[in-house]
């Protein structure tokens, strides 16, 4: 081989001998980090409360006795909360939207002298603001004896009261000494029964107050507790038709029940001083068609 030959063939091994090794080495392939996510913290739904509504004070006499025994005797905010948390509580369970209780947006005690012990209203503004008008010159005549007598009595006549704001009526339909009953038996549930009540035998289950009251208290011990709250809620969204109404909620008729009732009262006592409060067709010397109005 010439000289140029060699020298040919030994530039074109070299060249290939540089292409070989100048080659650059691939980079390797990145690893992805796998994605870390963060789980959602659990949030719970919120428990369910109660409505509520604004409460206020109207003394219409602040010279009264009846006003100085009242403001003397009570944590004025405390009790009224009280009061509608009682009520509430025996009457209703709470729910998400609570629809199915009555949309009352406040209630105003209004102190003031006059006859009867207490009535309840729907204010002039429209019947969800409602009124508790309370007698001071009953307060003014309430025992003082045991001490703790006069405080007792003003919250349970404020609880009976307070019922008449949140209760439904069968669209104005239910009879008054249910109604009224209702409230003794909220009063009764809360430990503010004055001791002048007492079980008796009557003729009619709907005499009122705390006749229906206790005959309300052992249909709740008989068929367990929610009984009369469900007595309160079937009044909800319908008239009351009393055969109906009874039959559907206990599969008996209000006079099978109120005489099984009468059988667990030994015998009739004397009930000593007479609840000073109106008849059960009243509220406060208000007429039938009135109350039902209110309680609407």
């Amino acid at each position: 081989m010439s000289p140029i030959g060699e020298t040919a063939t030994s530039a074109l091994t070299e060249a290939s001998t540089a292409t070989t090794t100048t080659e650059p080495t691939p980079s390797p392939v990145p690893v992805q980090a796998a994605s870390v996510t963060t789980p959602t913290a659990y949030r719970p739904h919120p428990k369910p409360g109660y409505p509520k509504c604004k409460l206020r004070l109207e003394c219409r006499d602040l010279t009264h006795e009846g006003a100085e025994i009242f403001i003397s005797n009570n944590s004025i905010t405390e009790d009224l909360l009280a009061a509608v948390t009682v009520v509430l509580s025996i009457l209703y369970k709470p729910s998400q939207s609570n629809s199915h209780i009555p949309g009352t947006r406040s209630v105003t005690l209004i102190l003031e002298a006059s006859e009867g012990v207490a009535y309840t209203r729907g204010s002039e503004l429209d019947n969800d603001h409602k009124e508790i008008h309370f007698s001071l010159d009953y307060i003014s005549k309430i025992p003082t004896e045991p001490a703790s007598r006069r405080r007792n009595e003003i919250q349970g006549v404020l609880v009976h009261e307070m019922v008449h704001c949140w209760q439904w009526n069968g669209q104005g339909t239910a009879p008054g000494g249910l109604i009224e009953g209702i409230a003794d038996f909220v009063r009764l549930k809360a430990g503010l029964s004055p001791p002048h009540w007492k079980k008796q035998k009557k003729d009619n289950w709907d005499s009122g107050y705390q006749h229906t009251g206790y005959f309300l208290d052992w249909i709740e011990r008989k068929y367990g507790i929610g009984s009369v709250r469900r007595v309160n809620e079937a009044l909800m969204n319908r008239r009351y038709d009393e055969e109906a109404f009874w039959m559907g909620l206990f599969g008996k008729q209000v006079k099978e029940l109120w005489d099984e009732y009468c059988t667990t009262i030994p015998q009739d006592a004397p009930i000593g001083m007479e609840k000073a409060q109106e008849k059960p067709e009243k509220a406060g010397q208000k007429s039938k068609d009135q109350l039902e109005k209110v309680l609407d």
